[in-house]
């Protein structure tokens, strides 16, 4: 496959142990490749490295694959012509000189987060409406729940057939999740920023773990698009249960989510589940959404100490005598890492986990996945996949 073909020199940067039989692989099915790997070790958060990068690594480089860690500037990088970035986003470098004042090409690793990220998201959507923490409390002080506890989980367990999840951002993750609440017995929306009105633009044209997914755009019962405020708020008043925040963040998306769409989801007192940014919503505007549920609820005079939240019934159709969002579960915060004195760690009926949810043992695998169908493509002269566009931020 190398026959022919200029030397490349491939550096990868990244916040682990050298992936030797992934490079082995790379260097068998490209031999004309020369690879460096530095490993980086970092902050507390994977932003940020604890040591500066040494310029000259950049130097002869062609190829380069990272996490964050990018050139200091474009003279530092004469001959590099492709960036593969192992996250989902760029928005963590899109200050950087080589973002804002070259053309290189960026590529992600949007699409291989897909598996385990719509586990995380059902893992948590079951576990809050299972009552997962206090049948675990139960477990731990070695006590089997009384009748009358176990009567109010029935009585307020609902499943999720018939449901619909909203979902915010129809990327590969928000279609793996589709994918998985469908089979549940979901009904499923979507929300894109551009009109999806023809088969061929619903179908994903990004990298597709095999058997996942939604390739074709087959799962969503209806389509809703646009950038405006009035378009968001129209979709989030579709009688959503759940809805899914798989957006990137850009300068548009941020805060998009505020106290006036939440009023609106609060019809249904929806479940939020954010797996994207943190900085998509205004976090004090969540923390008062929730309060809102539990406190009305629990002063209710249908209230009787009862120890779960109430959910919406799955076919109700009446708006919800509650204020409020009855429940979020958040992988990403703002900011990151969350503060231990932040109020919405004790926000109720809230799961909060450290930015965790994509992470596996399949990750570095798949990442490098997409970086070798794309080396498979610039050698053989065709377009690249999951390519950055600069102007809309991802």
């Amino acid at each position: 496959m190398g026959g022919g073909l200029k030397p490349e020199h491939l550096l990868v940067v990244l916040p682990f142990d050298p992936p030797t039989a992934i490079l082995d692989r790379i260097r068998k099915r490209h031999p004309h490749v020369k690879i460096t790997f530095h490993q980086l070790y970092f902050t507390e958060t994977p932003w940020k490295g604890r040591e500066q990068i040494p310029p000259e690594l950049f130097h002869d480089a062609t190829l380069l694959v990272t996490l964050s860690a990018l050139p200091p500037s474009p003279e530092d990088c004469p001959k590099l012509e492709l960036i593969h970035f192992t996250s989902a986003g760029t928005n963590h470098v899109a200050n950087s000189p080589i973002y804002t004042d070259t053309t290189i090409p960026l590529t992600t690793s949007s699409g291989i987060h897909g598996p385990q990220i719509a586990e995380w998201v059902l893992m948590t959507m079951l576990a809050s409406s299972h009552h997962y923490a206090l049948l675990h409390k139960w477990q731990n002080n070695r006590e089997w729940g009384q009748r009358s506890d176990s009567i109010g989980f029935m009585r307020n367990l609902h499943d999720k057939v018939g449901q619909r999840l909203g979902v915010l951002g129809y990327g590969s993750i928000g279609r793996q999740v589709s994918h998985v609440a469908k089979a549940m017995g979901m009904d499923v929306i979507a929300y894109t920023a551009s009109p999806r009105n023809t088969p061929e633009s619903k179908k994903d044209h990004g990298f597709i773990v095999a058997g996942t997914g939604d390739p074709d755009g087959e799962f969503p019962s209806a389509w809703y698009s646009g950038t405006s405020k009035e378009d968001l708020r129209h979709f989030l008043a579709q009688d959503i249960d759940h809805l899914l925040i798989s957006v990137p963040l850009t300068k548009q998306t941020t805060h998009m989510l505020g106290k006036e769409e939440f009023d609106i989801l609060s019809k249904r007192n929806a479940f939020i589940t954010n797996i994207s940014r943190g900085a998509i919503i205004d976090q004090p505007a969540l923390i008062a959404a929730l309060h809102a549920f539990e406190d009305h609820r629990s002063s209710s005079p249908s209230h009787t100490g009862a120890k779960f939240p109430v959910a919406p019934e799955a076919d109700m159709k009446a708006d919800s005598s509650l204020p409020g969002l009855r429940g979020a579960a958040l992988d990403v915060t703002d900011p990151e890492p969350l503060p231990p004195d932040d109020p919405l760690w004790n926000a109720p009926n809230c799961i909060i986990t450290p930015h965790i949810s994509g992470l596996g043992s399949a990750y570095a695998d798949r990442c490098f996945q997409v970086f070798e169908v794309n080396l498979d493509k610039r050698e053989q002269g065709e377009k690249l996949i999951n390519v950055v566009d600069r102007a809309k931020g991802y």
